[in-house]
């Protein structure tokens, strides 16, 4: 099943990804007379259920793909973990030691935008790049699992572009946190794709693209820490929740400038892509 986060009604509300089109939940839940919840987060939290997908197909509301403004998924997980040189490649462009842990960090919630939304570059630096990244979505509590029950614990995978301010990290490694928390660094969507959706998730090929060429691309069986793997270990740190959202790394990284186009393509995913423009000082 894939759902999504739309534009309707000057809100952003949950709607159900059909082969006929878009669905509101809130149109299942007039329709049906159903109490489904009407954003993304709370679905997650309640569990998602494929009852839900039988109820948008007998709703007669489907929206042209085409014609409906993509949100984010959500606005506000509890935690965003983003992981650095999961690809052995990305090591090597930038000259860095290969990890042996996964090097994780967090991002906020200010950076989150959606499909289609603008990449500010801020006045501070000089060279942002994008980073496309396949992203884990938590669907259950989960607190000491191992690397066999993650897939358990997984609402579904999505697409992720994370933006680095890469000139404000090499001046020391300590500005991570800085260099990746500027307004509008972390854009994902368009689609959360169910486990069940992706049979073998190390077969994933995920591509850095901008301006409409590839400069990167990898599959998922090269990371050196594998989704599962991720979740594992991150629920031996931190108890994580509903909605927590890990971004498992980039095949590569692309200066992005004002009037780029970044894209994030995962082959039987989809498509995120987002303009990019210079902030004035």
């Amino acid at each position: 099943m894939r759902l999504c986060t739309i534009w309707k009604d000057e809100c952003e509300q949950a709607a159900v990804v059909t082969r006929a089109g878009i669905v509101p939940v809130a149109a299942i839940n007039v329709h049906l007379g159903k109490a489904w919840p009407d954003e993304l987060c709370g679905l997650i939290l309640q569990g998602i259920s494929r009852n839900l997908l039988a109820d948008a197909e007998q709703t007669p509301l489907k929206l042209d793909p085409k014609a409906v403004r993509f949100g984010p998924l959500y606005r506000h997980p509890r935690k965003i973990l983003g992981i650095g040189l999961n690809y052995r490649d990305h090591a090597a462009d930038l000259n860095a030691p290969y990890p042996t842990e996964p090097a994780s960090f967090m991002k906020c919630d200010n950076t989150i935008i959606g499909p289609g939304d603008t990449i500010e570059l801020p006045p501070q630096s000089e060279r942002v790049t994008a980073e496309a990244e396949i992203g884990v979505i938590i669907g259950r509590q989960c607190r000491c699992v191992s690397e066999e029950q993650a897939p358990d614990y997984i609402a579904g995978y999505c697409l992720i572009l994370d933006m680095t301010a890469e000139d404000i990290l090499q001046k020391n490694p300590r500005f991570l946190t800085r260099s990746k928390n500027f307004d509008t660094f972390f854009s994902f969507g368009p689609e959360l794709i169910t486990v069940d959706e992706v049979p073998d998730v190390l077969k994933v090929k995920v591509g850095t693209y901008n301006n409409g060429r590839l400069h990167r691309e990898n599959v998922v069986a090269n990371m050196a820490f594998p989704p599962f793997y991720l979740v594992s270990f991150h629920s031996h740190v931190a108890t994580m929740y509903p909605g927590d959202i890990i971004s498992t790394g980039t095949p590569g990284a692309v200066v992005i400038g004002d009037g780029d186009v970044a894209e994030c393509r995962i082959e039987g995913l989809g498509t995120l892509s987002n303009p990019v423009r210079r902030r004035p000082a």
